[in-house]
């Protein structure tokens, strides 16, 4: 009797999602738009389980990516990697994915993305799918449009001019030490470069955001202890972010949780008393009239000083310019968000480049003479940022390229709203109806032929150019370069419009300072295993950038399987 009725369940359900499968066609076959197929959506919670392991076994079958059917590919969890560009090139700047709980526009079309970027209130950020997001409250990625500029104008304020000057000189101490690691794992090669990058960011965020000064300590270092304090909390939390996601940190903490988890869930509980600790003591600076530590913190408490003022005024709710400031648990929320965006996706993208430079040793020695000819190979203590970053074009050409190929996002989502919504789009006009998600597909425009020549290529030259108009002398070849302006919506790491991400040059500016450092004098080769030769290793490294998973953002499955070798040139 169960089991019929099981059987029962299970037929209704695939009956029933084969005919929201077909309304949802239908619908598409009113767009006039090409369309693929999925018998399940992303989103469903039993698939999401299971397919890892099932893509686990069929990785390992002698098939081909482009071989598997379209509703195999697409139902693996970050497809837009290994598709890249090419279901654009082969249906057009637009086509659906079409899922029995959805209808997904994917668009590579400049102007479309633009115009979706740009119409903000037609085009809305699926906030409710970021409530993950939440491991302690409110934040800026929850926040409908409405309620956003809120969170984002105390978030943006710390990422000013007047603190990049603090994020150079940080990251280029930190970057000093990581490279005495690096050259001290001598032939034995660094024993984990992501491990190496992910400290050394969280270090510089440390510093920057919250006053937080720590030494750098390499994989090549035995760490014993030192775990409770505020970095390795914080360290524990993003190392476990999925997990703490999914389920609340107080779940996690009780007893009869098993002992990994509860650890976790201690570690969360710890990051928040530091959080409310730097709080208290901001808000006492400000309350004496001290102007404080400075960095993120400080603009918290200023926030949090207007949200109380805001909730001792009468008229408060009646205000037509609604909430000012931010609540404790919106502080402690968004603080949380800024260190896993900030954190996370410099740490990846800085691995992914070294990784890179070691397979590309012209490269190496491309960006190390412009780092010698700007630096004039005066000492790191005698660097500035004004004008050093600036001029060191083809240090940060590595990053661009590096995440044009290796974005930590490879789409972005929306949603029309509750109305039909118009939007041009390789020459004609779509009427799209109210709930169709809206992906702007960034890695797709991004390794798109018509817009970038050799798409698949990482070849950081492609963005500097030469001022023609110049003679190049011959003792300083870069002085007449300049960086490339790419076209419009073409390229948007960190996203577009007005909602795009307030720490762009907080990242270009630690990024370009760490490469800078690790490079003027030292280069990097791949550690070759027996018997294998300098074309087989370079060929390594290539599998292990490629081979990739998507988690919460992109990042090497196994960056640890290559070791680099730090030399002085």
């Amino acid at each position: 009797m169960i089991l019929q009725a099981v059987l029962f369940a299970a037929v209704s359900y695939l009956v029933w999602s084969l005919i929201c499968l077909e309304i949802n066609v239908r619908k598409v076959k009113a767009l006039d738009v090409p369309f693929v197929r999925l018998p399940i959506d992303s989103i469903n919670v039993p698939w999401t389980i299971l397919q890892p392991h099932i893509w686990k076994i069929l990785d390992r079958l002698p098939i081909r990516w482009a071989s598997y059917p379209d509703f195999i590919r697409f139902a693996r969890r970050g497809w837009h990697f290994a598709e890249k560009s090419e279901t654009h090139v082969r249906l057009g700047p637009v086509w659906a994915l079409v899922t029995p709980a959805a209808i997904y526009l994917h668009f590579a079309d400049p102007d479309a993305i633009q115009d979706i970027f740009q119409r903000r209130s037609d085009f809305i950020r699926p906030v409710n799918e970021y409530k993950l997001l939440e491991v302690y409250g409110p934040c800026i990625s929850t926040a409908g449009w409405d309620d956003w500029p809120r969170h984002r104008k105390v978030l943006a304020a710390p990422f000013n001019e007047g603190v990049m000057k603090f994020v150079w000189d940080e990251s280029l101490r930190q970057a000093k030490a990581m490279l005495h690691s690096c050259t001290k794992a001598s032939e034995a090669g660094i024993p984990s470069v992501q491990k190496d990058t992910r400290t050394l960011s969280l270090n510089v965020l440390a510093a920057t955001g919250f006053r937080k000064s720590y030494e750098f300590h390499g994989s090549t270092e035995q760490i014993v202890g030192g775990a409770g304090g505020y970095r390795d909390s914080l360290q524990t939390v993003l190392d476990n972010v999925i997990l703490l996601m999914l389920i609340p940190y107080l779940v996690l903490s009780a007893p009869v949780m098993p002992k990994s988890w509860v650890k976790i869930g201690h570690a969360a509980e710890s990051f928040k008393k530091y959080m409310m600790q730097m709080l208290d003591e901001e808000t006492t600076a400000l309350n004496e009239g001290r102007p404080g530590a400075g960095g993120i913190m400080t603009s918290m408490v200023r926030a949090l000083d207007t949200h109380h003022r805001e909730a001792a005024t009468t008229d408060a709710k009646n205000s037509k310019d609604g909430k000012r400031g931010l609540s404790v648990d919106e502080i402690f929320s968004n603080l949380f968000v800024i260190n896993f965006a900030g954190h996370d996706t410099t740490a990846n993208t800085l691995a992914f480049a070294m990784l890179l430079l070691a397979e590309h040793p012209e490269v190496q020695a491309w960006m190390s003479e412009e780092i010698c000819s700007v630096t004039e190979n005066a000492p790191l203590e005698e660097w500035t940022y004004n004008p050093l970053f600036s001029r060191l074009i083809r240090c940060r050409a590595v990053l661009l390229e590096t995440l044009r190929l290796y974005p930590p996002i490879m789409a972005l989502p929306k949603w029309t709203s509750e109305k039909a919504q118009t939007l041009k789009v390789g020459g004609r006009t779509l009427i799209i109806p109210p709930g169709i998600g809206t992906i702007a597909s960034l890695l797709a425009i991004q390794t798109h032929p018509k817009y970038w020549s050799d798409p698949y290529v990482w070849r950081p030259s492609r963005w500097v150019l030469q001022n023609p108009s110049d003679d190049v002398p011959a003792t300083n070849p870069t002085a007449s370069e300049f960086l490339l302006e790419p076209e419009k919506s073409v390229y948007f790491p960190w996203s577009d419009g007005p909602q795009n991400c307030p720490g762009k040059k907080f990242a270009e500016v630690e990024a370009v300072a760490v490469l800078a450092c690790l490079f003027q004098s030292h280069y990097v080769i791949v550690k070759r295993e027996a018997g294998e030769s300098e074309i087989d290793a370079r060929n390594r490294v290539e599998n292990c950038v490629n081979d990739v998973n998507m988690e919460m953002l992109l990042r090497m499955t196994d960056a640890d399987r290559v070791r680099l070798i730090c030399r002085k040139k």
